[in-house]
């Protein structure tokens, strides 16, 4: 179980870095408060920008790390 418990730490401190790089390299077209949760409109359909990427990609990090901070929190209790 401690070697496991530590193969979670290492996943969390690398999603960790992972998300702070990706926060930091994005740029906002829309500035401010007042669109936190609106979803950016395209003017296109077709393959997504590099921006969509990025936010898609932040997303997926974020909910892993989310997930290993939970599974970690359960595991440190057991």
């Amino acid at each position: 179980m401690h070697i496991v418990m530590i193969i979670f730490q290492v996943m969390l401190a690398l999603l960790s870095v992972m998300l702070v790089v990706l926060v930091a390299t994005q740029s906002s077209k829309n500035e401010g408060f007042g669109t936190i949760g609106v979803p950016t409109p395209t003017n296109f359909k077709g393959k997504p920008g590099y921006e969509e990427r990025m936010k898609l990609y932040t997303r997926y990090i974020a909910i892993a790390w989310l997930g290993c901070g939970f599974l970690l929190t359960i595991m440190m209790h057991i």
